[in-house]
């Protein structure tokens, strides 16, 4: 079978979009199957290229098997509605000129979030009529409205008539979540081709690891207990919510011996910062987005892992990946994000929950994590007992099934 997947992310991009789709890519090439992702010049989020590519019409390259065509886009910085819009059509355009070099596929599929993707995606399938299949990741335009960075509009309503028209023309629709399948067929979609494949983690990467010596000593975290957020720093994340809670703790008894790491770039990454600077918190450390085979090094840093999104109906519905990244190393959560996710941390036991923006909770569980040995270990083995539960290779086999019946 050869598979044509449409994303605009894509390593060495290192958001969950990119990670997901090379894991998922790279395994179905060891089951035997060809590959051919389009993509765009790396340049999440900072809309810079990175070192070593340039933004060109058309240039190609094999990443573990898979071949892979970036082709040129507009890029910018992750923020601003109207150039991010301008971002994501200039994509959409660029891989629909550049779907004839891709020669007899069997079935073309796309990621979201922003549906542009899948635009590209349907127009190639009807050109080389080949079935289409749509991987929902977010439920966008909807997102937009849920972060407070457009309000509903009749730019919103056209958008949302363009994101059914693409459910409904979509072959199979691979959901990661329940509750994003249950949201599709309320509108009116086929619960029938909606099928689920949730996030996971890549086991051989994410292991449990001794603290990195070298990073220890260079960000003066000996003896430290270590909380840490680790990811995309935007709207969506509140990550004030953090600030706050450090804050709340620099002025304890023994608050100096906890320290905040944020790690990642994003459009409130200067904002949040800023705010840190003002408020006079240097128990917060700072750190830009690392390369991809870098991460777990700084995962390794972390006793607890702080995983947030904003007080919103819309997040109960999503499964943020970085929650099985943590179950790989064996870090537990404290997890302030309600709804799906929520109730997988219960069931695996794999961490403690907060109320989302609720900066006292979170250093209520901060200060229980580090002060209940028990605790803190049991939740540490429920971790590393149960993260093969969302093996990587698994979920793409999983994944790799249902695209198989669509070229039956």
């Amino acid at each position: 079978m050869h598979i044509l997947f449409i994303t605009d992310n894509f390593p060495p991009e290192v958001n969950a979009p990119a990670s997901r789709t090379f894991e998922h890519c790279r395994e179905w090439v060891k089951s035997g199957h060809q590959v051919t992702v389009i993509t765009c010049a790396p340049n999440f989020p900072k809309g810079k290229v990175y070192d070593g590519y340039k933004n060109r019409l058309y240039q190609t390259e094999e990443m573990d098997g898979i071949r892979v065509i970036r082709v040129w886009s507009y890029i910018t910085a992750n923020e601003g509605f109207v150039k991010r819009i301008l971002d994501y059509v200039s994509f959409m355009v660029s891989a629909v000129v550049a779907a004839p070099t891709v020669k007899k596929p069997d079935l073309v599929i796309s990621t979201s979030p922003q549906f542009f993707s899948a635009c590209a995606a349907y127009l190639i399938s009807r050109m080389k009529k080949r079935p289409y299949v749509f991987e929902l990741r977010d439920i966008w335009p909807e997102s937009i409205k849920a972060v407070g960075a457009m309000k509903d509009s009749m730019v919103i309503r056209l958008l949302e008539r363009i994101e059914i028209f693409l459910y409904t023309k979509a072959v199979k629709i691979v959901s990661v979540t329940r509750s994003f399948k249950k949201n599709l067929v309320n509108r009116g979609i086929d619960a029938q081709k909606i099928h689920v494949v949730t996030n996971g983690v890549d086991l051989d990467r994410f292991q449990p690891q001794a603290k990195d010596a070298e990073l220890v000593k260079q960000y003066d975290l000996e003896g430290r207990f270590v909380a840490g957020y680790i990811g995309t720093h935007g709207m969506a994340h509140n990550l004030e919510t953090i600030l706050d809670a450090a804050e709340i703790i620099k002025d304890m008894p023994g608050g100096d011996n906890f320290r905040f790491i944020l790690l990642g770039n994003g459009a409130r990454k200067v904002a949040i910062k800023a705010r840190a600077e003002s408020m006079g918190l240097d128990t917060v450390i700072f750190i830009d987005s690392v390369p991809k085979d870098e991460v777990v090094r700084y995962w390794s840093l972390l006793d607890v892992s702080i995983i947030h999104l904003r007080k919103t109906k819309l997040f109960t519905t999503v499964i943020p990946s970085k929650l099985f990244e943590c179950m790989g190393m064996g870090i537990p959560v404290l997890h302030g994000v309600m709804g799906e996710s929520a109730d997988i941390v219960v069931k695996e036991g794999a961490g403690l929950l907060f109320e989302p923006e609720n900066s006292e909770a979170l250093c209520h569980n901060l200060l229980k994590l580090k002060n209940d040995k028990i605790l803190y270990n049991n939740l540490k083995n429920n971790c590393l007992a149960h993260a093969h539960h969302y093996d990587r290779k698994q979920l793409a086999r999983k994944m790799l099934s249902v695209l198989k019946q669509v070229i039956v």
